[in-house]
């Protein structure tokens, strides 16, 4: 056999990497994102809502039928492919089609009203930027059965109770708009197609592109040649049909009584097709030209164009890389949000690692919110000391034969200067609470 022969028959040396733009969450970043999705988790259990998870891949007609299929999540950015059976299937590019889809498949929405919440990985394939990848990460709220504005004004207070929880409520902007019935759009949209076709010279190809297909999201572009001509747009607000004139009214009014403060945005228009009335963004002005850190609105349309019946509903997504990008960008991370060890336990000696074992045990049960980690694969004293010091943990406990013998353990203070103390281990949980606690140690 030759050398070339040979070498095309030996695996391939070269290393693998991930997914352009589908990133890996390391261990040092993923207690930051613990600490978002549990302020997340803790805000929906007080406001009623009930947790759904759906699978990550749907069919494809889902996406076309809902989002529309002169958008360009479905012309440009959806992960579509055949299956074994010959089905186009999509990875979901986001979540409240899927919501949707469960919520009638089992018969959620019969007769009855739902507050839902889920969050999980969405696929979209865009040119990955900071804080937007393609796979990326969302939570989404749903709410279905109810038409009035209180519940898109209670909607709007819990993203902004989950800002103030984060210490970002007065780094964030909420903008307001409201898109009206389907029949008043669509008399809005031939007269904005007018107004287009008169200025088509300053139109952009994207916008020219869209001039035939979407008009409305010609309004939401963001190219500064145009930003002049956008502004003397006709303004959907001034087409509103009476309905959804008084329920805009009526949203705003609730949002001045709780002291939410907001801008109206005429441009805003968001990029799905099934919105209607109601529609809102929370921006932000920290993060450059990605300023979007929530968006939502009303779809009254949706479950009826999916085959269920006409039901009224309203919700919001946030992205979780861009909210995490945020809070490290403004420092509003607490330390807390760092998962750092509290105690590291190191046997020394083969004789001790047994004890040291059921040591680390008794502790974890007596203090449930206690971290210790227990020094394993042996070493050296001076390797073994170095490696809890690299732990992070504030405290280490040595357990060595004279330990052992008197039933006690050495503590070594890790980040203060302070003499090492030799401890009974009765008591020692007691003792670590008042330690790790911050007070002085008698």
């Amino acid at each position: 056999m030759s050398k070339s022969q040979a070498s095309k028959n030996e695996p391939s040396k070269k290393k693998i990497q991930a997914i352009r733009g589908m990133n890996d969450l390391l261990p040092d970043q993923s207690a930051l994102w613990q600490y978002v999705e549990g302020q997340v988790q803790a805000l929906m259990r007080r406001y009623g809502y009930a947790e759904i998870r759906t699978p990550i891949v749907e069919q494809t007609a889902l996406f076309k039928r809902s989002i529309g299929e002169v958008t360009d999540i479905v012309e440009k950015e959806m992960y579509t492919f055949d299956d074994r059976n010959g089905d186009s299937l999509t990875l979901r590019p986001e979540g409240t089609a899927s919501c949707v889809r469960a919520a009638m498949e089992h018969g959620l929405l019969h007769n009855q009203t739902q507050r839902l919440w889920y969050q999980g990985p969405m696929f979209r394939h865009e040119r990955p930027q900071k804080g937007r990848y393609r796979q990326f990460h969302q939570v989404g709220v749903e709410a279905f059965g109810l038409e009035g504005p209180d519940i898109d004004a209670e909607t709007i207070l819990l993203s902004a109770r989950l800002w103030k929880a984060l210490g970002l409520y007065e780094h964030v902007t909420l903008e307001l708009n409201s898109l009206g019935s389907s029949e008043a759009r669509a008399a809005y949209r031939d007269t904005l197609v007018a107004y287009f076709e008169q200025h088509h010279a300053l139109l952009d190809e994207d916008s020219r592109r869209r001039l035939t297909s979407n008009p409305m999201r010609i309004l939401d572009s963001k190219n500064p040649d145009m930003a002049e001509m956008l502004d003397g747009a006709p303004r959907l607000m001034d087409h509103l049909d009476d309905a959804s004139r008084v329920h805009f009214e009526e949203l705003c009014a609730l949002l001045d009584s709780a002291g939410i403060d907001y801008v109206i945005n005429p441009r805003l228009v968001r990029g799905l097709d099934y919105y209607g009335r109601t529609v809102f963004e929370w921006t932000t002005t920290a993060l450059g030209s990605q300023g979007t850190v929530c968006a939502g609105g009303r779809y009254d349309g949706l479950v009826e164009q999916l085959g269920g019946k006409p039901t009224p509903a309203v919700g919001f997504a946030m992205g979780l890389e861009r909210l995490v990008l945020l809070l490290d960008t403004l420092e509003l991370l607490p330390d807390t949000a760092r998962d750092e060890l509290d105690v590291y336990l190191l046997p020394m000696g083969e004789a001790a690692t047994s004890a040291a074992l059921l040591l680390g045990e008794r502790l974890r049960e007596a203090l449930p919110e206690l971290r210790l980690q227990l020094h394993c694969g042996g070493g050296s004293f001076k390797s073994r000391i170095k490696k809890a010091d690299r732990s992070g943990a504030r405290l280490a406990l040595l357990l060595g034969e004279d330990e052992l013998a008197e039933g006690s353990v050495t503590l070594k203070f890790l980040r203060e200067e302070r003499e090492q103390q030799r401890l009974p281990q009765a008591g020692l949980a007691e003792t670590l609470t008042t330690l790790l606690e911050g007070e002085s140690f008698a």
